[in-house]
């Protein structure tokens, strides 16, 4: 509007900065952040070697993955550690609930596969389509609990299992990285295996973000405790 000049009024400054261009991400941005998920892998296959701390490594990879997404930058190796340990009390129990899961399901695979038990390849699809499905429910189950700091496996599993039947794409999503990653880890040289978790485990926050899942109950987010001090928002 004219002001008693007869000017223009100068336009407001924009304070939140809205038609600011970001800085473009170039091939250094990609390979560091690469490398970054690569030994995140590493570090999950580390700690998770006597197989009982797979699930609290796993869970404290998630937690740190959804840091850089929120914050955009990794936590301290101190905060790293401390939500490792506190993460083990529960995560030796998901992990024997996960591994003897996985045990029953291999064996009925494998059983099948060879004949020793009726059902031919009908049985073989379906115990194959509820891998993959438990698999991606799995996945799901990883994110929620990277949210909550690592621990509150019990909450996340039943918010996970509440949201899957209303969000059936992300759950198909989460199935598909997981078996994709699977059959992946068979066809390469087993040193990249764990490269291909943290890979995974990435895809998995991307899926979880695109079509959010309900969270676990506040109480499982206050029982998980305040949050680790980490690097302020960019």
């Amino acid at each position: 509007m004219s002001g008693p000049t007869g000017r223009l009024a100068a336009a407001p400054p924009d304070p939140a900065g809205e038609h600011a261009e970001r800085p473009r991400r170039d091939w250094r941005d990609t390979l560091r952040e690469a490398t970054d998920l690569a030994l995140l892998g590493f570090a999950v296959a580390l700690a998770g070697l006597p197989l009982l701390t797979l699930a609290p490594a796993v869970a404290t990879a998630s937690a740190a993955l959804h840091d850089r997404d929120r914050t955009g930058s990794w936590p301290d190796a101190r905060s790293t550690l401390t939500r490792f340990g506190r993460a083990l009390p529960a995560g030796l129990a998901a992990s024997a609930a996960g591994l003897a899961v996985a045990g029953a399901l291999g064996a009925d695979l494998l059983a099948l596969a060879a004949g020793r038990v009726p059902g031919g390849g009908p049985a073989t699809a379906l115990t194959a389509v509820v891998t993959a499905a438990l698999l991606g429910y799995a996945g799901l189950v990883v994110v929620a609990v990277g949210r909550t700091g690592g621990r509150g496996w019990r909450a996340a599993a039943r918010a996970v299992a509440r949201a899957c039947p209303q969000r059936p794409g992300t759950w198909a999503a989460a199935s598909g990285v997981c078996c994709l990653a699977g059959l992946l880890a068979v066809l390469v040289t087993p040193v990249a295996v764990p490269i291909l978790g943290g890979y995974a485990l990435a895809a998995l926050h991307v899926v979880a973000a695109r079509r959010p899942l309900a969270g676990p109950e506040p109480a499982a987010r206050t029982a998980a405790g305040p949050p680790m001090p980490g690097p302020e928002p960019r």
